[in-house]
């Protein structure tokens, strides 16, 4: 029983019993046997409100029970225990007395476990937010992004999650998962207003509230394949993402588990925020990146083969190990048959990386444009030199064009130099020879004065065109000397009779090793050689006039 502290008989002096009446705290005093004995007004409140929500009345909770009951079985005090009574929480702090009862002092902590709780939970919230945050930006392809958002969402939100990306028209990739199942991905016809909130989220308008969406009202498609469980309540959910929305999450809850709190609900917004971030910059990543994959087509070096019965040959290594394209370059544009000639420049632009690049995409363009007045080097040069100076390019370029016609066995060729290093011609016997022709670069100078030179090139023979990159590789034993056109011309004295492919790879291979892990310019070779034992070929073989066509790579 609960006495009141004004019992008769009570061992209390009137002075005590006094003070536990005027305490701001619940008091109880308990006996050996774990009954209360006194109690003060507060107490009295106490128990009065338990016994109004249906707890017992009479005794102790069963805390405060073990508590007390320690503390007689040890005999010494066990110090503060905590509690729940009467939807509070107190510490319970013992005051053994020297009848052998106990005074306990209730000290209400309600606010703090509740602060406490908050605080715990903010911090699971945050840790949470972390973790998905590193998850989702550990990878930029699109799918696995999508994937990782849609599992972690059943996995930590809901029983299942619906990820709706953007739509072409009516179609709209789903990737659906739920907890313990397979995520799965489909692209389907749906309409967005069988959803309430899908049309506007997909818009990036915020989410309808949860209590407005009936889960009995939704499509079969955003209930994953295997998920059987009825549907207790829902949240549908934008995609933030960066000036348009990422796709939507919808979120299931089955019925046998708790609705979403209002908490939740905006929990639910900042996983959606992190993911739309991370879905975006997917996104944005796989754009720019086929973009770039676009450019480059046009950017790197073509494939060289054999064309109306000559090789050609070409390789290309640019300055930077982790860059595909620089300031050198070179084309091989064939005839349309055997009977006209094939054109070829090789070239390079001053600077290096991407600016350079650029510009060398441009002169390329220009060339092809060109290609018609290609039998006519220096009015391809004017032209070019033309297009250079009125643009915004700074830059300056310097090229070598070769004109090629097989004739009787033999190769003919023009040469033309405008600012280059002029080709080097590999004789059969061994003997390397330079041609005799010159001129100034394009793009700087109004007028581009060259000189142009015709060879032929018997069968085994080679033309080389190089870059200064070959010559001015700097390394050797002391890694301060260039290779220089003395070495060049003594690896091409072994190249007699060789290929065009391995003449170009024993260049690049011997100025490679030259350079060691060293740094260098862009370096480009290209070979035009008359194959022993070359045939032309007859019209009939192609009506593109093309045969025996060896693909060559064009990087090393």
């Amino acid at each position: 029983m609960t006495p009141d502290p004004g019992t008769s008989g009570s061992s209390y002096s009137s002075d005590v019993r006094t003070a536990w009446g005027d305490a701001p705290y619940p008091v109880l005093v308990v006996d050996r046997d774990g009954e209360i004995v006194e109690t003060n007004d507060a107490a009295r409140s106490l128990f009065s409100r338990r016994s109004a929500e249906g707890a017992a009345a009479q005794g102790l909770p069963h805390w405060l029970a073990e508590a007390h009951g320690r503390l007689r079985s040890a005999g010494t005090p066990p110090g503060a225990v905590s509690g729940g009574m009467a939807g509070r929480t107190f510490d319970a702090h013992p005051s053994p007395t020297g009848g052998g009862d106990v005074v306990w002092w209730l000290v209400e902590n309600t606010e703090l476990r509740l602060a406490e709780k908050a605080l715990h939970g903010e911090r699971e919230r945050a840790a949470l937010l972390a973790e998905i945050s590193g998850a989702l930006l550990s990878s930029l392809n699109v799918d696995r992004c999508t994937e990782v958002t849609a599992r972690m969402a059943a996995d930590h939100l809901a029983d299942a999650a619906v990820i709706v990306a953007p739509g072409q028209g009516r179609r709209h990739s789903l990737t659906h998962a739920q907890v313990g199942g397979e995520v799965t991905q489909t692209v389907v016809p749906i309409d967005a207003g069988s959803v309430p909130g899908l049309a506007e989220a997909l818009q990036g308008f915020p989410p309808v509230p949860t209590r407005w969406i009936d889960p009995a009202d939704l499509p079969g498609w955003v209930v994953p394949p295997g998920f059987d469980r009825p549907i207790g309540s829902v949240i549908v959910t934008p995609l933030p993402g960066h000036g348009m929305p990422a796709g939507v999450l919808i979120l299931l809850r089955s019925s046998t588990h708790r609705a979403f709190t209002d908490g939740e609900e905006v929990f639910a917004r900042l996983f959606a925020a992190r993911a739309g971030a991370a879905l975006s910059a997917a996104r944005l990543y796989a754009e720019q990146a086929s973009i770039t994959a676009t450019l480059l087509r046009e950017l790197l070096p073509p494939r060289l083969e054999r064309v109306h019965g000559v090789e050609y040959a070409g390789a290309y290594r640019a300055s930077q190990d982790h860059e595909r394209v620089g300031g050198d370059f070179y084309d091989v544009h064939p005839g349309a048959d055997p009977g006209e000639e094939t054109f070829v420049v090789l070239g390079d632009v001053a600077g290096k990386g991407l600016e350079a690049a650029v510009l060398t995409g441009k002169i390329r363009s220009v060339l092809q444009a060109l290609l018609p007045l290609s039998g006519d080097h220096q009015q391809v040069l004017d032209l070019l030199n033309g297009a250079l100076l009125n643009s915004h390019h700074t830059r300056f370029a310097t090229l070598v064009l070769a004109s090629a016609r097989r004739c009787s066995g033999q190769v003919r060729l023009r040469l033309t130099s405008a600012g280059h290093l002029p080709p080097l011609i590999v004789r059969a016997d061994g003997r390397v020879e330079e041609a005799a022709t010159s001129g100034t670069l394009v793009g700087a100078l109004p007028e581009v004065p060259v000189r142009s030179v015709d060879v032929v090139l018997a069968p085994g023979e080679t033309c080389l065109l190089y870059t200064d990159g070959i010559t001015e590789a700097r390394g050797g034993p002391l890694g301060d000397q260039l290779y220089g056109e003395a070495r060049l011309r003594e690896a091409l004295r072994e190249c007699a009779r060789m290929p065009a492919e391995a003449v170009v790879e024993r260049v690049q291979m011997l100025a490679a090793q030259w350079l060691g892990d060293d740094r260098h310019d862009d370096m480009a070779t290209l070979a035009i050689t008359n194959p022993v034992g070359g045939r032309v070929a007859p019209a009939a073989d192609g009506a593109n006039g093309h045969e025996d066509r060896h693909p060559h790579p064009e990087v090393p």
